[in-house]
């Protein structure tokens, strides 16, 4: 909200203490958003390990090999879902098409939609894979809806499924999910997807571009360099030789 203008020089004078504070409070903003990224990092980072560690229940490898981007929301709350709060935050990295290798996180929100199979839930974890390089180009918007600008499907569960398959035909993007224990493929129409401004501005810069972070040509600030902790996990189960 903007500050009106004051014009009596003895009442901008009374008033000016009262300003220092949110300045000060406001300076403190960048920090807190960069620990949050981390934060976000770290808890992506460890839901995907959990994941891929059942392997009759997790993400099949083969997917993985040829994924071009995934992206993790920790523990989604189900009661944003239903009244169409802002739901869970996420972490999502693409590969880099020449070397392989996957690339800086980019911080989401994620809300609105149906609970769809987790309805009994009171939160959830979310993985999305995107399959070709197309499913990239949606994070160049601000926001986006699941099956609207990207249409997903409900991915197959366990390492005896295989990639080559239909829906890898019809979709640009599988989703699975998780909670009480359970992990399955599910569907995430109508959930809306968006940026992340003011952690993703504390990480990489008030002038960052979602794809240049992406593809790895923003420069993150030193301080949170364990952000990188997440795409680390990514090329630990989904790996491949550069072309």
């Amino acid at each position: 909200m903007k500050r009106t203008l004051l014009t009596i020089a003895a009442t901008a004078a009374i008033c000016l203490p009262c300003f220092v504070a949110p300045t000060r409070a406001a300076d403190d903003h960048p920090a807190k958003d960069r620990a949050e990224a981390v934060d976000q990092a770290q808890k992506a980072s460890k839901i995907f390990d959990e994941i891929m560690g059942v392997d009759e229940k997790s993400i099949p490898r083969d997917l993985l090999d040829g994924a071009e981007v995934i992206a993790v929301f920790p523990d989604v709350v189900k009661a944003a879902f239903i009244f169409g709060g802002s739901g869970g935050k996420g972490v999502v990295s693409a590969r880099d098409p020449k070397t392989g290798k996957w690339g800086p996180p980019l911080f989401l929100k994620i809300g609105g939609g149906s609970w769809g199979a987790q309805i009994g839930a009171e939160s959830a974890d979310f993985v999305m894979v995107g399959l070709n390089r197309d499913s990239e180009k949606v994070f160049e918007q601000e926001e986006w809806t699941v099956s609207g600008e990207a249409e997903v499907a409900a991915g197959p569960v366990g390492r005896s499924a295989k990639a080559g398959t239909d829906w890898k035909a019809n979709s640009g993007w599988v989703s699975y999910s998780r909670s009480k224990g359970l992990f399955a493929g599910l569907s995430l129409g109508g959930s809306k997807i968006k940026l992340d401004d003011d952690v993703n501005r504390a990480v990489y810069g008030g002038s960052f571009a979602p794809r240049a972070v992406l593809m790895n040509q923003v420069k993150a600030e030193t301080d949170v360099k364990d952000v990188w902790i997440f795409p680390q996990t990514l090329a630990k189960y989904g790996a491949r030789k550069p072309d």
